[in-house]
């Protein structure tokens, strides 16, 4: 059944103006969280495999591709980790693209410059969000005729991935329809959530909780151009935060754009550091 948010803003959220000191305990504490309990093998659900080599771990995902995380290099040589575990990806002719997800508060002295001699090219950085749920968990307003709801169906999860990847600009595989419609119905607390008008998907997202933590992540948040500033987004990150409440998760985690980043901070939410994945292609 469709939902549709309504009602004035909660005003459970942080005050406008925190003192520097409580500013960067919250921060702190947040990053202290986020890092021992989201940089463990929870970062990867739908994993195909996971494989260690040194204080990295290498994941293959469907379609193809690769992924590189760690909780800390612990003072390893970049020079030498980089190529080593490019190697592991290359020696497999499946995989076609490699992910090293880097993050801004790591000591990694010498690793950009060792992911740029192997052929990573960074893309943009992104903010670490984090904050509780409650504060994102608002009553708000949608424009006339939007809706909300969950996803399950096929022709409903190719219909959000086809509106996110048109607004991020990349092509579609049929591999990533197949991977997210297993995980669907396999992982029963994976949610899908799209926001609808006249029939079409105009916003869509993930509500992710992760096991044997406190958190849940909101990804793959998207808007079509001509339906942005109407609030869509916001409602659509509500619902997926009451969900997550539900669900007894506390926190809330996201990597932002310049576009969501905004309007998590008006909910509540603290950007905690910045995180800049590197890709490799086999093309490339």
């Amino acid at each position: 059944m469709a939902l549709v948010a309504t009602g004035s803003a909660s005003e459970n959220r942080l005050p406008a103006r925190l003192d520097r000191c409580t500013v960067a305990r919250v921060t702190n504490h947040l990053l202290a969280a986020y890092d021992d309990q989201l940089r463990t093998d929870a970062e990867t659900p739908g994993a195909v495999s996971v494989a260690r080599q040194g204080p990295l771990r290498l994941v293959t995902f469907p379609g193809g591709r690769g992924f590189i995380t760690y909780r800390d290099l612990g003072g390893a040589d970049a020079g030498a980790l980089v190529p080593a575990a490019l190697a592991h990806f290359q020696d497999d002719p499946a995989i076609g693209q490699v992910e090293w997800k880097t993050r801004g508060h790591d000591h990694a002295p010498g690793l950009h410059e060792a992911l740029l001699a192997n052929g990573f090219v960074p893309e943009e950085p992104e903010s670490i969000m984090i904050g509780e749920a409650k504060l994102l968990a608002l009553d708000l307003s949608l424009p006339e005729g939007v809706t909300l709801r969950q996803v399950t169906d096929e022709a409903d999860v190719r219909a959000m991935l086809e509106m996110q990847h048109e607004v991020f600009g990349d092509p579609l595989t049929e591999d990533e329809v197949e991977s997210l419609l297993r995980r669907v119905a396999t992982d029963d607390e994976l949610e899908l959530w799209i926001a609808e008008a006249e029939g079409r998907v105009v916003s869509a997202g993930r509500l992710e909780p992760v096991r044997g933590t406190d958190f849940a992540g909101i990804w793959g948040g998207a808007t079509r151009p001509e339906w942005r500033g109407r609030g869509i987004y916001r409602a659509l990150t509500a619902e997926r935060a009451r969900s997550a409440l539900r669900r007894g998760k506390t926190y809330i985690n996201s990597d932002s754009t310049e576009y969501s980043r905004p309007i998590l901070e008006r909910s509540g939410l603290v950007k905690v550091s910045t995180t800049t994945p590197y890709e490799w292609r086999r093309d490339s």
